[in-house]
């Protein structure tokens, strides 16, 4: 095998293929890289590790077609630092010979033989935005368990109705929740998928700038019905769904509110973030919400104290609240919006987080966040 390909090209390529490898690989073929070589003048670059795949297609000048494979993490470190000129890699016995300017790196081969089988993606679904994509699956990835102890809770809920798809994830303390739409390849269309949200919210990030992407779903009745398939710019990735029926969460969110506050959300932001740093670990923020204004609280007793004021319109009965400060500014941040209105109900249920572009206009009630509070002495 002999390619001569551009140093950028080549980095980005590897780098994004390598980004899933694992870092300890069951089987030390795991931790490769696969480039295949076609006289077309192309380069596949593909990573399998029995559960997440990623393959991308780049141009190159191709001498010599083949296949070898090689240590995907070094692989991406080596083009990275090259300098900016086009790079040769050619076969030479057992090693694959790297060669940019005058740096020379000599890699072994590993055994392509032995490398598994990439699964085939399912036929492509439909397609949606890339940044609608991107915003949606960071608005709701925040809210998905990050420990081991409920698996099903480390995945995102993908539900497809038409050309409706509904994205779900909690941890049980918040849950996130983003209805948007996209443009499906058959307009009754129905499907619930269990995405592992770090897979998916990776995915997301790597493919939304490309443009659009086209989802792809296994049909119930087939081979590939455990999969879901995400492509864009010459870009394919795939990745396996989770096993177990999510639990029904939707009746979390209160079906009124009692007293509703409308804040800039920059303000509430930095607020929430000097008042927090009083705030021990596990120990939350307390808010007062009174005429005009949402007082922020952190500290209790003998130790550090710290508070402020931001202003606010509020509608209904005072209500003083308790949150973890790193959830309500997850919540905060996702928002994606200029204004913040936070609905409540009584101050042990949870509260409701939704965005709003003006301070007297409705809530855009496509992203809800809700809040579980945190009792504390009164």
């Amino acid at each position: 095998m002999k390619f001569r390909v551009e140093r950028d090209v080549l980095a980005e390529a590897v780098t994004w293929v390598a980004r899933g490898l694992p870092n300890r690989p069951p089987v030390p073929v795991l931790a490769g890289v696969l480039i295949e070589a076609s006289d077309e003048g192309t380069l596949t670059l593909s990573a399998f590790d029995y559960e997440v795949s990623a393959k991308i297609t780049i141009a190159a000048e191709v001498a010599e077609p083949g296949t070898v494979l090689v240590l995907g993490r070094l692989l991406a470190d080596i083009s990275r630092n090259l300098p900016d000129r086009p790079i040769d890699v050619a076969t030479e016995g057992n090693k694959v010979q790297v060669t940019c300017g005058s740096s020379r790196f000599s890699l072994l081969m590993m055994p392509a033989d032995d490398y598994p089988t990439l699964p085939s993606a399912p036929a492509t679904s439909g397609t949606i935005a890339g940044d609608v994509f991107t915003q949606a699956v960071a608005q709701v990835s925040i809210a998905a368990d990050r420990g081991d102890t409920l698996p099903i809770l480390t995945g995102v809920r993908v539900e497809i109705d038409g050309d409706k798809i509904t994205l779900l994830a909690t941890d049980r303390y918040r849950l996130a929740m983003r209805e948007l739409t996209w443009n499906p390849e058959a307009t009754d269309i129905s499907h619930v998928a269990l995405v592992p949200a770090r897979t998916l919210s990776e995915t997301a990030k790597a493919l939304g700038a490309l443009g659009s992407v086209e989802i792809h779903l296994g049909a119930a009745d087939n081979s590939l019905s455990g999969l879901i398939g995400f492509e864009a710019g010459q870009r394919l990735a795939t990745t396996r769904l989770l096993d177990g029926e999510y639990p029904k969460v939707t009746s979390i969110f209160p079906s009124s509110a009692d007293t509703e506050s409308v804040i800039e959300t920059t303000l509430l932001v930095e607020a929430v973030k000097r008042v927090a740093l009083v705030a021990e670990r596990n120990t939350p923020v307390r808010l007062r919400f009174s005429d005009g204004q949402v007082a922020i609280e952190a500290g209790t007793g003998d130790g550090a104290q710290a508070s402020e004021a931001v202003e606010a319109v509020v509608t209904g009965p005072e209500i003083e609240i308790a949150f973890n400060p790193q959830f309500l500014l997850d919540g905060l941040g996702a928002v994606g919006t200029t204004y913040s209105r936070l609905s409540f109900t009584q101050s042990s249920r949870p509260a409701v987080l939704s965005g709003q572009a003006e301070l007297d206009g409705d809530a855009d009630t496509s992203y809800r966040y809700v809040l579980m509070p945190v009792r504390f002495a009164s």
